[in-house]
């Protein structure tokens, strides 16, 4: 019985009192209770989503039915494909000169460009940076929407919002709202539900790589599969896949004034920093955790709904070769993974209706982080 394993992201996670998300085929639930009975194992059984099929349709029903017309310029409040997401990137380029400059850091494995979007008032003095990336995992698609709404929002009040214009007058923010460009793409048109990167590898039939378990940080260590079939594979060897290739090299080039790297993932509703892959606390830990307490206060602040936060390894589960380690053991003294909404509920299909509240209230914590930045704690 072949299960998609939704939470955790390995099956390495699952032990006593885990609750676990799965995701399986519409007759199998019977079955599974069966296995789990046989092989002694304690559970109590809840129904997230009767039919995961359904809810599908029903996401992309809307999808169709909604005349990308109706809304005067760009939708927020929608998910987009990536060739939306990159006419709307280079749309911006073209109409916020004074505040966007668009390029290409590289080829994903298909061949798509990987494109980042620079972000901040130009200056000549030097300037920090920050650096956010999303979409790493393909299904994850609350990911890319925040990131576009991170450019909404820093353009539309960048004139009336104080700390704002602070923001992007002092740094400019490296923003590439589709990390996975490949797995993003095959998500929309085969499987809503992948996650890896579409590399091939030439002694399996199996497809793709955890482009977060594929960093030179204690690669293939624990929490990561050798196994090509698996969601969490890490790869050949460490940056074996060009999209990882690509930002590690833009990252390692600019590393001297990247302050902060932050990654959207989702789904648990946490604000995880370094270390993934040990139990061990950083040494800049008293800063990187009061920026987190601010940050997620912020956030609570905005709806109410909380955010569990601490070092990735104890508050999640242990990973290696993971992009925030690697940033942070690179150098770049503030590094943070969000886990955005929800805990389990939509799961991966985060219905269009919450994308404005998840933004909004993520927005209040990123900047909050930010703001904590340009105040210079030792």
């Amino acid at each position: 019985l072949q299960v998609d394993l939704w939470q955790p992201s390995s099956i390495s996670y699952v032990s006593e009192g885990t609750v676990t998300d799965v995701h399986i085929p519409q007759n199998a639930s019977q079955a599974l209770l069966a296995f789990l009975q046989q092989a002694n194992i304690q559970y109590k059984p809840r129904v997230l989503i009767e039919d995961l099929q359904k809810a599908l349709e029903k996401g992309s029903s809307l999808q169709t039915q909604r005349n990308r017309r109706s809304v005067p310029g760009y939708n927020y409040e929608v998910y987009h494909s990536l060739e939306e997401i990159q006419d709307w990137m280079q749309h911006l380029n073209k109409t916020h000169s004074d505040l966007i400059q668009m390029f290409s850091i590289g080829k994903s494995y298909e061949g798509r460009s990987l494109f980042v979007l620079k972000l901040g008032r130009r200056s000549r003095a030097y300037k920090r940076a920050v650096w956010i990336d999303c979409g790493i995992h393909a299904r994850e698609w609350i990911g890319p929407a925040f990131c576009q709404w991170f450019v909404k929002e820093a353009l539309l009040t960048y004139r009336s919002d104080p700390a704002m214009r602070k923001m992007l007058n002092h740094l400019y923010f490296y923003i590439m709202p589709v990390f996975n460009v490949d797995g993003y793409h095959f998500s929309w048109t085969n499987d809503r539900f992948w996650r890896k990167t579409r590399s091939r590898n030439s002694r399996f039939r199996c497809r793709g790589v955890d482009a977060n378990r594929n960093w030179k940080v204690k690669w293939c260590d624990e929490g990561a599969s050798m196994h090509p079939c698996d969601d969490t594979y890490c790869g050949p060897f460490p940056e074996s896949e060009p999209e990882v290739k690509a930002v590690a090299n833009f990252l390692r080039k600019h590393k001297k004034h990247i302050r902060a790297y932050l990654s959207f993932h989702a789904y648990a509703q946490m604000l995880l920093y370094p270390y993934s892959y040990k139990y061990a606390t950083i040494p800049n830990f008293s800063c990187v955790e009061s920026a987190a307490y601010k940050a997620v206060n912020a956030l609570r602040s905005v709806y109410g709904v909380q955010y569990r936060y601490g070092p990735a390894s104890s508050t999640l589960y242990v990973s290696s070769g993971s992009s925030m380690d690697w940033a942070y053991k690179n150098g770049i003294p503030y590094a943070f993974a969000f886990e955005l909404r929800d805990t389990g509920h939509f799961g991966f299909l985060l219905p269009e209706t919450l994308i404005k509240p998840t933004c909004t209230e993520t927005m209040m914590a990123v900047k909050n982080i930010t703001m904590h930045l340009l105040k210079k704690c030792h």
